[in-house]
């Protein structure tokens, strides 16, 4: 005959003993229906929830990029070389900024019935153009000269010249990045 074991009183609690879950194990069924859940939350908190979380890192995103931190800035806009010739650019008063100024006047002077108007107008904006075109090759040379002075010539980027010229022809306020620096305040 086997021994068996002592009854336990009917009314004691099971109690855990010695190592292990001290539970019995879910069935199939029950992890299955634990698990259920919708793929997207379908609940307006959590969509009002959501669009709030990407609005506020979108404007993180812009206030970055605006600052010029260099986490938010898009590739072409990253590196000390980079900021360098944002910087050069910005220091400077450049022929560019009016280039969309003089477009507007151009327009209103072509809508005077007088040909002669708008055809010295148009002469007037190509030779602007010109000076323009000018002013951003000069930049363009000055931009890779002082680069190549203070980050060496053979560790230059490609297309610094071009990257600070293109910068010139924008309006000052508009530009992204926006200017770190005050006019006449070139980096050293």
């Amino acid at each position: 005959m086997a021994k068996t074991p002592p009854a336990s009183a009917p009314d004691a609690p099971e109690l855990p003993s010695g190592p292990g879950k001290n539970r019995p194990t879910p069935s199939r069924a029950e992890r299955e229906a634990a698990r259920k859940r919708p793929l997207v939350p379908d609940t307006k908190e959590a969509r009002a929830r959501a669009k709030a979380d990407l609005a506020a890192k979108r404007e993180r995103a812009r206030q970055g990029l605006a600052a010029g931190e260099e986490r938010y800035l898009p590739v072409r806009d990253r590196g000390p070389q980079r900021k360098f010739a944002r910087d050069f650019a910005d220091a400077g008063l450049h022929l560019g900024e009016a280039v969309m100024p003089a477009m507007v006047a151009v327009i209103l002077l072509s809508l005077i019935p007088m040909a002669a108007i708008s055809y010295w107008a148009f002469i007037g904006l190509w030779v602007f153009i010109l000076f323009v075109v000018g002013d951003m090759v000069i930049t363009s040379i000055r931009v890779k000269r002082a680069a190549a002075a203070k980050f060496g010539k053979d560790r230059m980027e490609k297309g610094l010249g071009w990257y600070a010229a293109m910068r010139t022809i924008q309006m000052r306020f508009m530009r992204l990045p926006k200017t770190q620096v005050k006019l006449g305040q070139y980096p050293s």
